[in-house]
């Protein structure tokens, strides 16, 4: 077969969509564009199809020179979990790209590009395509990263004219109220020797800034920073606005308009769960109207959809430019879960006066669509690039002094609006979780075996010799718990001793040995135990970077549910059953239930037409309000949603639990890399287990070395 025609070209993307390479969405589209530009050169339209197959791997263009560089990551191979082989069949597989690209080099391709007019500007136009240097965008993600940018950077200059606007000794009195001086405790992991105080610095940078952005690792305290930060600004506020007469009433009529969003609703639950708990607890003695900034600080927290006003079958938006939403700030959580499109929505329907903050780990995996936002504006977070001036602003407003290796006479304007958490109060110094989500975190293998040669006591690794062996019937049912020192017993943390890890068993005893006899209970007994089995549930979750293959979800969640039957656990596998736990894949606003909510399947009583009362099927949520109530719902109601033994990394971001098990496939996949083996890790409260089912270990070290690195042009200039 010939590449150097368009025909030949379009029947090698129909091979490629045929073995799953490629989506047949991606071949449409290159199949269209051929039709449009006949004259089109091969290259433009092999470009074209790929672009948008990186658009589904998450990445906002095709990186040219990349792609002639290391053509291996450029389709899906193989594609997710499957591990056949046409060859193996008797079948010639299709040219892969290194050999259609062979013999091309960068200035080639981009004149094949520029050779195609009608397909391809270099900006700004009406074309289908934008080339920006290397790059190569379908037109609606090149427009949407120029409008985060541009939006990005109109903000940055705004707080830049204003930035010193508030009286440095008001902000320096609040500051000091709301971070009373107190030594730091050296027990927490730190990223560097000064222990200065990162949540005031952050508060600070906040306040000067229209954008900005607190990042921060798991345990950093970003919820608690950003809850001290509203007082911070409801104080500064009010303090010049309220007189005398009723303080909470004139709160509500002239405080700050303030909205917290998340991107998912699980993660809008937890959010609104934590800071309720975080306003209630807030010391604000000394503060200037200290009761009406904590009444007029939101607990209620919404999706980012529910914010912009998402109208069905559409990808527009009730709230936009031209009608911007009605606040003075937005606080935005688990950011790193934003994708660019959403991000350009959001920016655009900002007030221009309202500031932006916020919040997310930037080393967690990114968004599951294209982009990869908050990693790209966090890229020299670690570093600081704090400008002299920056420096000494800090100082004078919080006392705070920034470490010398964070300066940067050179320091950009985005540099100036970041501010990076960097003390964990969730991992102590000899935590092995936290050490090994270091490791990983860098990349560094060398740290890694050494955490594992360290034996911490947090930690266990077991090697899956098969999808069915014991193994991982130990980790299912138990948690392999005998794989951790002493079994897990006896382990100290923070001055209490922990309850050894657990496994399903855990949950499943807890519901068959605390349901409330039916003749006797009343509602609240049934609240109550669906309560205590949703948390015991929590106690324990495999996770899996895919969800095909005998290691991903579809088929760990059939295997963890037989042996569960095996075990007596469970009734059966098939169906709905007492004790199945179920995932919501779709938000159903209809049922108050939100993507990634987790429910168990229990029983009520409920009155059959005969008058006699019956057991029935039902699903506990956990209301996820702070209410501690509990909602049931009825199985056939429940359209979206699968069995969740087993989650994938992506559904478990936010989720935190108290023993998390990592499983990992016997080869190396392209969605395996650090960020998505960090998150995995981070999600362990008090107990992490690694289950490899390659015994050489160098699965789990492969995907260390491999970085996420979605293609994008975000922070770059635009180049020729």
């Amino acid at each position: 077969m010939t590449f150097d025609t368009t025909t030949g070209m379009l029947a090698l993307l129909g091979q490629w969509t045929e073995r799953g390479w490629l989506r047949e969405l991606d071949r449409a589209l290159a199949v269209f564009l051929a039709e449009q530009a006949p004259d089109a050169p091969p290259l433009v339209i092999l470009g074209a199809a790929l672009a948008s197959h990186q658009l589904g791997r998450g990445h906002v263009c095709l990186d040219l020179q990349a792609t002639l560089e290391d053509s291996s990551f450029a389709l899906s191979l193989p594609p997710d979990g499957q591990q056949g082989d046409a060859s193996a069949a008797g079948e010639v597989p299709p040219a892969l790209p290194a050999a259609v690209l062979l013999g091309v080099d960068l200035a080639q391709w981009q004149a094949a590009c520029d050779a195609a007019p009608a397909l391809v500007a270099r900006g700004v136009g009406n074309t289908p395509m934008v080339r920006a240097g290397s790059r190569l965008y379908l037109r609606r993600y090149w427009q949407y990263e120029r409008d985060v940018r541009g939006a990005i950077d109109r903000r940055l200059a705004l707080g830049a004219a204003g930035r010193d606007a508030e009286p440095p000794m008001a902000l320096r009195q609040a500051l000091d109220v709301l971070f009373p001086s107190a030594a730091s405790s050296l027990e927490g992991i730190h990223t560097l020797p000064a222990h200065a105080d990162w949540q005031k610095m952050a508060c600070a940078l906040a306040a000067r800034n229209a954008f900005s952005i607190v990042t921060g690792g798991p345990g950093t305290g970003k919820t608690t920073t950003v809850v001290k930060l509203l007082a911070l600004l409801q104080s500064l506020k009010l303090d010049t606005n309220l007189g005398a007469g009723d303080a909470v009433a004139a709160a509500s009529a002239r405080a700050l308009r303030i909205r917290l969003a998340a991107p998912t609703g699980k993660a809008a639950a937890r959010l609104n769960e934590s800071i309720a708990g975080a306003v209630r607890s807030l010391r604000l003695d000394g503060l200037a109207q200290a009761e009406a900034v904590r009444a007029s600080i939101p607990t209620e927290v919404t999706t980012l959809h529910r914010l912009l006003g998402s109208r069905p079958d559409s990808r527009r938006f009730r709230h936009h430019a031209g009608n911007p939403l009605p606040l003075d700030v937005l606080v935005v959580d688990e950011a790193s879960m934003v994708d660019l499109e959403m991000m350009a929505a959001l920016l655009a329907a900002l007030p221009e006066g309202a500031r932006l903050v916020l919040l997310g780990d930037k080393d967690q995996l990114a968004s599951v669509e294209a982009g990869a936002v908050l990693g790209e504006l966090c890229l020299r977070a670690g570093e600081g690039h704090y400008l002299p001036q920056t420096r000494d602003w800090l100082q004078a407003v919080s006392g705070e002094v920034v470490a010398p290796q964070l300066l940067d006479s050179h320091g950009t304007a985005l540099d100036q609006a970041v501010a990076m958490l960097r003390r964990s109060h969730r991992f102590t110094a000899d935590s092995g979780i936290g050490r090994l989500a270091e490791a990983v975190n860098a990349g560094d293998v060398a740290a890694l075996r050494g955490v594992w040669r360290s034996r911490h006591s947090d930690l266990s690794r077991l090697g899956l010799a098969g999808p069915g062996d014991a193994p991982l019937r130990a980790l299912a049912i138990d948690g392999a718990a005998t794989e951790f020192p002493n079994d897990g017993r006896g382990r100290i943390a923070r001055g209490d001793v922990l309850p050894p890890p657990v496994g399903y068993r855990h949950y499943l005893e807890k519901l068959r040995d605390g349901q409330p006899a039916a003749a006797h209970a009343s509602q609240g007994d049934f609240d109550a135990w669906a309560r205590d089995v949703l948390e015991a549930y929590g106690q324990f979750q495999i996770l899996c970077a895919l969800r095909r293959g005998p290691w991903g979800v579809e088929g760990l969640n059939q295997r963890i549910a037989a042996l569960l039957v095996d075990a007596g656990l469970l009734p059966h596998a098939q169906g709905w059953y007492l004790g199945r736990p179920v995932l919501v894949m779709r938000n159903d606003y209809g049922l108050g239930l939100m993507n990634g909510d987790i429910g168990i399947t229990l029983v009520l009583p409920q009155a059959g037409t005969d008058g006699v009362s019956r057991l029935a099927l039902r699903v506990a949520f956990a209301a996820g309000d702070g209410s501690n109530a509990i909602r049931w719902v009825l199985p056939s109601r429940l359209q979206s949603v699968e069995s969740v033994f087993a989650m994938t990394v992506h559904k478990s971001q936010g989720s935190e639990f108290t023993h998390a098990a990592l499983v990992l496939p016997d080869r190396l996949n392209p969605v395996l890399t650090r960020e998505l083996v960090y998150t995995g890790i981070t999600r362990a409260r008090n107990w992490f287990s690694l289950a490899e089912a390659d015994p050489s270990h160098r699965v789990m070290e492969d995907a260390t070395r491999r970085r996420v690195r979605r293609a994008s042009g975000l922070l770059d200039d635009v180049d020729d």
